[in-house]
Parts: structure tokens; sequence; C-alpha cells
């Protein structure tokens, strides 16, 4: 079990991507350069790839992927211009495979980073950030790589400052669904790596509402997941919740970037966001007999005798976050 496909739903980059030197006989397409500014690149990267490669998760057995700082490290040591880094990891985040990959000892600890769908212009600014810009590392990681590779320029680049700025509703929204998330993913995709499929089943019917409770409390907000198709039946959208649902599932259909939905109303914002499957949800969260072993569906159906939370694909709308909290005095 422990070589089943880890990363997060909703999670980003990769543990690698093509072998091979750093000039290969054939120059690369031309990677077009998007005019964005660091910040938004930086931004991109803590709230899409740190949900499994955070720089500030330890190192005893909480990890469940590489921190990002590596991945740029193995990039940089295989494409040393900007064009063919940005777009070496745009291929290997499009479609993982163990034959692109270059770091096999972590695919090995961690398993490979399921299939996902990412809007290309993302994945493309966070590659461009990632090389321009020195990035947050661990502070176990430079004398790790320098016993490894000798190359002190593995995370060159310039200093981005960034000063505070107040957080907007939809940032409080994206922070409090992402934080959850982690917390969630993190815990659920070890069981899955130290144990098995069945125990995180488990763990979802026991642990899953306690851990989300305990993040409403830290966020002084009510924090829920709510689906169309619901395991548990206090997950069960209502009205409004369904026909959100909806609009977002034609929008995942469709591509490209995806906003949540935000209402204000008497001192409160409401915010819904998208919970897409990738390739390791459909180990619960599949076809029954094909990518749900056996075993899952039949401990699923003891603890679900009415489950409806099957019959999924990769990148399909399984259901939302939706979140309550107070609105900043000055959202107006």
């Amino acid at each position: 079990m422990k070589h089943f496909s880890i990363s997060l739903l909703v999670v980003l980059l990769l543990f690698s991507c093509k072998q091979g030197p750093k000039t290969s006989e054939e120059d690369p397409q031309p990677v077009a350069q998007l005019a964005t500014t660091p910040e938004e690149g930086k931004k991109l990267m803590e709230t899409k790839c740190y949900l499994c490669h955070n720089p500030s998760v330890p190192e005893n057995g909480q990890r469940i992927a590489p921190p990002m700082v590596a991945v740029k490290a193995h990039y940089l040591d295989a494409y040393t211009d900007k064009e063919s880094f940005v777009k070496g990891i745009m291929e290997f985040v499009k479609s993982p495979s163990e034959e692109k990959t270059m770091m096999r000892g972590a695919v090995r600890r961690f398993g490979l980073m399921p299939t996902q769908q990412f809007p290309e212009e993302e994945i493309r600014k966070i590659a461009e950030y990632l090389y321009d810009y020195q990035i947050e590392e661990p502070d176990w990681f430079k004398e790790h790589w320098m016993d490894r590779r000798g190359d002190s320029l593995y995370n060159k680049g310039k200093k981005l400052e960034v000063a505070p700025v107040k957080q907007t509703p939809k940032e409080m929204g994206m922070k409090f669904a992402q934080k959850t998330q982690k917390v969630l993913g993190k815990n659920l995709m070890g069981t899955i790596q130290n144990k098995s499929v069945d125990e995180a089943v488990a763990f979802c019917n026991e642990r899953a509402y306690p851990l989300t409770d305990s993040m409403s409390t830290n966020f002084n907000a009510r924090i829920k997941r709510v689906s169309d198709k619901p395991r548990n039946p206090e997950n069960a959208a209502n009205t409004s919740e369904l026909a959100y649902i909806e609009t977002f599932k034609k929008e995942v259909a469709a591509g490209g970037s995806i906003e949540p939905i935000l209402k204000e109303e008497n001192g409160k914002v409401y915010f819904y966001y998208p919970i897409v499957t990738n390739s390791m949800c459909l180990n619960c969260h599949g076809t029954p007999g094909k990518t749900i072993q056996t075993d899952v569906v039949q401990h699923l159906s003891r603890l679900y005798p009415d489950d409806k939370a099957t019959g999924y694909d990769v990148n399909e709308v399984r259901g939302i976050w939706s979140i309550v909290f107070d609105a900043p005095e000055d959202s107006n």
C-alpha cells in the first residue's frame, strides 16, 4: 500500500520531470513568458503546492511529499535555462509518470503525484517564480543537498520581500479551506502511506469531523464539506449549495482557473469553493471493483450503507467547501 499515489485534493507540483543531460539534441519548443508579478507566482505556489510540499512540515513521519525547494533543486540540476526549466515542470504536471521522474527516492518514499488538471497559466507562473526567486527551505535541506550534490546554487534567485497586506474575504475563505484541507490531507495520506486505504476509510469515519470542527474553532468560522452525492448524510448539500455545485461542475469541465463564490449578508461572508477529484481520490470515490478495491468497498458498505460518493473520475467536482465567517469591517 505504500506505493499508492500520494498527494492532495487538492494539490500541485511534482516530484520531478525528464531525465537526461542539461542540454539535449532537440531544442525545446519556446514557452511563452507571462506578464505577471512575483507576488502572484509566490501566492500560487503557497496555495497550490504547499498543501503537500510545505517546507515547514517536520520530518518525523508527517511529510507526505518533498519540500518545494527539493523540486526546484532537481529541476535546476537538469535544466539550466529558464525556458527549459519552465517547460520541464509544465510537462510533468500535465502528465506525471515514473518514467519521467528524476526523484526516484522521493517516489519510493511518497508515491507518484496523482494526475490532476491545473490551468496551464498557473503552472507557468509557479514555474517562473521558482526559477527567478529564492524560496523557503527547511533547516536541514542545505546540508542534505550539499552532501549529495555539492551544488550551492540549488535555490538561486532573487529574494522577494512582501509587505504584509490585510486579507480580503476571498483570501480569508481560501485560507480557511486550504488550511483545513491540509490538516485533513496530511492525516489521510499519512494513513494511506503508512497503513492502507482501508485504514484511511476508518480515519475519515472517526476523525474527519473532529478535525474539521477544531479548524472551525481555530478560525472562528463554520467550516463544512458538502456534496450532492454524500457519503455521510450529514454532508448533504442544501438547495443553495446544490446550485453552486452545478455552477462549479460546469466551470471545471470547461477548464481554466476556478474562482470561489462569495456572498456577504448581515455581517457574514458565505464562501464556496469546489473540491475536485484527483487519481488518489478514486481509491475511495471511484468505481467499485475497478479503482476501489473489494475490501474497501465492503468496509464502506458497513460504515455507510447509503453511500452515494462513488463513481467519480479524475477532475470532477465531488463537493464544495461551504464556509461562513464574520465579514471584515472594511470589506464593503
